[in-house]
């Protein structure tokens, strides 16, 4: 069970709509949305999850289709597994536990979820944090060589269905160690208990599709709801944090980047690899924890 990985959260199961979402949640004070990135599941966050536990109300769920919650299979526009839709399944599910305002934590795939409710609801999000990425538009446009070497994924998943899910199925736990041990500076980083966690996810094939049918919105419908905003004017209201590791150099100053989309935008560098929370989890709140208890 996964709640051995967060030490008196509760899980639950919360219906809505076409997906049931699964989540752990625990602590008390006010509420803490955290959500994970590709390929990993809410596990993620077990380092960090009970200490931001003693301070705040956390809800640590798996994305839709990810890890043990559930989702409706690919469609042609990928609107099932846009960030619009992922988002909402987030208010939804904050909703579910009385919770109409609060703050974000998001890593990769999380964090653009995370944005996109920013923009989308800015009304329910007190204050935002983005683990290791920038906006998907300013992604593209910054890809290179370098990039499409590191993070040859995006350009894979983004084929059409069913090209890289049958790729991924011809050897999906050699994929998924290749692609951890990519992502991270040091291997044994991560726990044995949460690699046997991503391992049990990864195996089923439902969970393999919804991630890649997540990187054909990005490289599609994504787009388009962030290139609408960008054309009407919006910016996220809320107070941004952001923090990336000090050895990726292959992109811009990510606090220039966010300025573009954000008013209030703060953040630096953390000596570790792509998977933040679980490399250092200590520098992490000692950032994050600060920036919470300010605007959260």
């Amino acid at each position: 069970m996964t709640t051995a990985f967060f030490p008196g959260f509760a899980a639950h199961r919360v219906e809505l709509g076409d997906a049931t979402i699964h989540c752990e949640v625990g602590g008390s004070g006010p509420p803490l949305l955290l959500l994970h990135g590709y390929p990993q599941t809410h596990v993620a966050w077990h380092r960090v999850a009970p200490t931001l536990a003693r301070h705040f109300t956390v809800v640590v769920p798996d994305l839709r289709g990810y890890g043990d919650s559930t989702g409706p299979g690919g469609d042609p526009l990928h609107r099932h597994h846009c960030k619009r839709t992922l988002a909402a399944d987030q208010i939804g599910l904050m909703r579910a536990f009385g919770f109409e305002r609060f703050a974000v934590v998001g890593h990769d795939r999380g964090a653009r979820v995370g944005y996109r409710l920013c923009l989308d609801r800015p009304e329910a999000v007190s204050a935002f944090t983005s683990l290791t990425v920038i906006p998907t538009p300013e992604m593209w446009q910054r890809a290179g060589m370098a990039f499409g070497l590191k993070a040859f994924h995006w350009y894979l998943f983004a084929q059409p269905f069913d090209l890289p899910e049958r790729m991924l199925r011809a050897d999906p736990g050699y994929f998924l160690d290749w692609s951890l041990r990519n992502a991270v500076l040091r291997f044994d980083a991560l726990s044995p208990e949460a690699l046997a966690e991503y391992h049990r996810a990864f195996a089923r094939e439902s969970v393999r599709h919804a991630m890649v049918e997540d990187y054909r919105a990005a490289a599609s419908i994504d787009l388009q709801h962030d290139r609408d905003d960008i054309a009407a004017g919006r910016r996220i209201a809320c107070p941004v944090q952001v923090l990336w590791p000090a050895s990726n150099t292959a992109r811009p100053d990510p606090l220039e980047v966010w300025r573009s989309w954000a008013d209030q935008v703060e953040g630096g560098t953390i000596d570790c690899g792509h998977l933040m929370a679980e490399e250092a989890p200590d520098e992490v709140l000692a950032w994050v924890l600060p920036f919470l208890q300010r605007h959260a």
